[in-house]
């Protein structure tokens, strides 16, 4: 299992990517000593291994230890202090949004970042659940892992080389079912739509900018409510 970020990436005037949206992907694993020497190590050496469940106290952990710096580090300078979303699931291993941990270093030092939970039963306002992991899975699976840290390598890998004019597209595409939720009054009985967005985007016309998502997801979620 493994926690991704990931925000729209940034197109500037000229047309050239200022910012890839790749917050980060953080693996569930963790490293403990062989307990017995093997053809390929020996005993002692440190082994990466998968986490057997993830309890809140991990996702905590995770969530203010590696997701919100990578946040501070990596967001654009001329966005600082603007409103942050972390959209999580319900999973029942999250924590509360108004975690008091969370919400400390969330709003430390002039950031406003929040946490939010999708509607229940919408994987299509999840941007991971509605391409991202798929596309990532599809590259992964090009290789030939044998244990856990070549996984990771992979899945890293994948990650990081997934295009960018890819992971626009999969947000334009949750902008659409967000339009589409509304349009059925809060309903799930519809098409994902199909923008032709490779088109658009020949043309130039292919919007590359981040208006309306917060204000479309906000009236999405008072239908769903």
């Amino acid at each position: 299992m493994v926690l991704v970020a990931q925000t729209r990436p940034r197109k500037n005037q000229e047309g050239v990517w200022t910012f890839d949206g790749k917050i980060g992907m953080f693996p569930f694993i963790f490293k403990e000593p062989a307990l017995r020497s093997s053809r390929n190590r020996e005993r002692g050496t440190m082994v990466t291994k998968a986490m057997t469940s993830v309890t809140k106290e991990v996702s905590r952990n995770f969530l203010v230890n590696k997701v919100l710096p990578a946040i501070k580090e990596k967001w654009p300078a001329e966005e600082r202090g603007v409103p942050i979303y972390i959209q999580q699931d319900n999973a029942k291993t999250h924590i509360d949004v108004n975690d008091a941990q969370f919400v400390q270093v969330a709003q430390a030092d002039g950031w406003n970042i929040h946490l939010m939970c999708q509607p229940p039963n919408s994987p299509d306002l999840n941007v991971l659940d509605l391409g991202f992991f798929a596309a990532i899975q599809s590259l992964f699976h090009k290789g030939t892992p044998n244990n856990v840290e070549q996984i990771v390598k992979g899945i890293e890998r994948a990650y990081e080389e997934y295009p960018l004019d890819k992971c626009n597209r999969i947000f334009l595409t949750q902008q659409a079912c967000m339009m589409e939720v509304m349009k059925t009054n809060g309903g799930h009985n519809y098409d994902v739509p199909h923008m032709k967005k490779k088109r658009l985007e020949m043309e130039g016309r292919l919007p590359t900018t981040l208006e309306c998502t917060v204000d479309i997801y906000n009236k999405a979620l008072q239908f769903l409510e």
